[in-house]
């Protein structure tokens, strides 16, 4: 997966590159399939009244489709592992449509129901 990390309003250091290296590349084993990762993180705006406010935003590049992710939290680090937990259930659901695609139409409840009558 090919990772781009952007930075708004806050150095981009080191250590912050490979945190969010680390988790996004943790989301392999959840969909193999991911393209790229366009990765944004930064301080909402430097005259917050309740100080310094965070967000994490990821646009993840999978096969016909796009899932972007968006979360604000008071840490950066915070604001990457929620966006990671969102992501991580977003795939889950894009797996699970693929997965109904390729097998054939899902079934219904009623059509089971027909099924067995």
């Amino acid at each position: 997966m090919n990772i781009n990390i952007k930075a708004t309003n806050i150095e981009l250091t080191e250590d912050l590159r490979n945190y969010i290296e680390d988790k996004m590349n943790a989301l392999d084993k959840y969909f193999d399939n991911i393209i790229e990762a366009k990765v944004e993180v930064g301080r909402e705006s430097a005259h917050h009244q309740k100080g310094n406010i965070f967000f994490a935003e990821v646009n993840l590049k999978v096969p016909n489709d796009l899932i972007r992710v968006k979360k604000i939290e008071e840490t950066q680090f915070k604001a990457i592992d929620k966006t990671k937990d969102h992501l991580r259930e977003m795939l889950g659901r894009y797996k699970g449509k693929l997965r109904g695609k390729k097998g054939g139409e899902k079934l219904d409840i009623f059509d089971i129901r027909k099924m067995e009558e």
